[in-house]
């Protein structure tokens, strides 16, 4: 394997929010006082110079600034954050750089901060336009902060993302629609539409709101890719819907199984050697991260885990991958998948042609179905219907 071939990202970490919402399982905190924005940048920049040398002479692709609401930093931090990256990593021109924002923690002003800073992409999560499944979310906007906040993300760039959900508490198809129409009209070319789901370790896990049936939405997802084609959308993602030209880079880069350093509290990465594949993982507490001097914990993916690995990202693609990516990216023959491949043919799940293997919209549909076929070890006996949990990383 040859690692130069591997596209390299880095995903950047900002832990902290203003209040902490009832769905989320991300490693976020809630603010208390005045951010220590100085001490986490110095942090940061070193656990990427203690990452350097695992790519060495590898380009970076695109930067991604996740969180938390990173738009709780100061543009003059972004500022330095970037301008510290690329005085250790080799950034492509034209990279794609994403900050996260939330309504109501920006103004156009800060928006114009950011841009000037080097950001390209605003990532925008606004999740309902209806005040009252906002407020059944936890969230701290309301629906006319939501398209201030879209609006002035579109003065300031070239591209934006619009976060959505459905699925929400007491939510009908209408309101599902009504959301998405009020999403498209916005103008924005990306659109990351998800169900919301209850996952462990949430407030809304321990005490379940009363959610719509899954029939109800299956319909529901049926008809905001319907309607998003309408509008001139390509679903080129599970999630993802997006104009021509305006695909996410960073993101498409994790589905690939392309390399990505990850650094701040809590984050990941996954790195590519001639002779191995890793992982690593920083400290997740934020406190604990800021005191500690420990590097990123290190982890070998055994080549037993690497094709359900691989496919559990790259099957989330609709349009699915080349033949060839498989050897490229994991080391391994295609035959360490070629049981699983065979067996999703029959069931109706995939299909493949000389050069690629794509998710059939069954396959789609039943995603989980799909992967537990490329678990390790098989798995053709595996009762359909397991769950895997397919949003391994967060996208937008």
């Amino acid at each position: 394997m040859n690692p130069a071939a591997v596209s390299l990202a880095l995903y950047v970490h900002i832990p902290w929010c203003v209040r902490k919402c009832p769905y989320c399982d991300f490693n976020s905190h809630e603010r208390t006082g005045a951010l220590p924005e100085a001490e986490y940048l110095e942090r940061l920049l070193r656990d990427l110079e203690a990452l350097l040398p695992s790519v060495w002479g590898r380009r970076v692709l695109s930067v991604f600034i996740g969180g938390g609401t990173p738009s709780l930093f100061s543009p003059a931090s972004i500022d330095a954050l970037l301008s510290g990256i690329r005085a250790r990593l080799t950034i492509e021109p034209g990279a794609e750089i994403t900050l996260e924002a939330n309504p109501g923690t920006v103004e156009a002003a800060r928006f114009r901060g950011f841009r000037d800073a080097g950001v390209t992409r605003i990532s925008v999560g606004v999740q309902s336009f209806d005040d009252r499944m906002l407020k059944a979310l936890g969230r701290i906007h309301s629906a006319g902060e939501a398209r201030r906040a879209v609006d002035a993300a579109l003065a300031a760039f070239d591209t934006v993302n619009l976060d959505l959900m459905y699925g929400l508490p007491g939510q009908d198809l209408a309101g599902a629609l009504s959301d998405l129409e009020q999403g498209i009209a916005t103008g924005v070319p990306h659109l990351s539409a998800y169900q919301l789901t209850l996952e462990p370790n949430t407030v809304f896990y321990s005490h379940p709101p009363s959610l719509p049936e899954h029939d109800a939405c299956a319909d529901m997802q049926a008809a905001l890719e319907e309607k998003l084609a309408g509008a001139g959308f390509e679903n080129y993602e599970t999630s993802a819907f997006a104009k021509p030209g305006h695909r996410c880079r960073h993101n498409l880069n994790y589905w690939e199984f392309g390399d990505y350093l990850g650094i701040g509290a809590g984050a990941h990465g996954k790195l590519s050697f001639p002779d191995r594949i890793t992982r690593h993982e920083q400290i997740k507490q934020p406190a604990e991260y800021l005191k500690s001097t420990t590097p990123a914990k290190m982890k070998e993916i055994p080549a037993a885990e690497l094709p359900f690995e691989f496919m559990l990202n790259a099957l989330r693609l609709v349009e699915g991958f080349p033949l060839a990516l498989f050897t490229e990216r994991t080391g391994l023959p295609f035959t360490a998948i070629q049981r699983g491949v065979e067996a999703a043919e029959k069931k109706g799940l995939l299909e493949r042609d000389l050069r690629r293997i794509r998710p059939t919209e069954r396959g789609r549909r039943f995603l989980n179905d799909l992967l537990a076929l490329f678990l390790a070890g098989g798995t053709p006996g595996r009762a359909p219907g397991v769950p895997i949990a397919v949003r391994a990383i967060r996208t937008s």
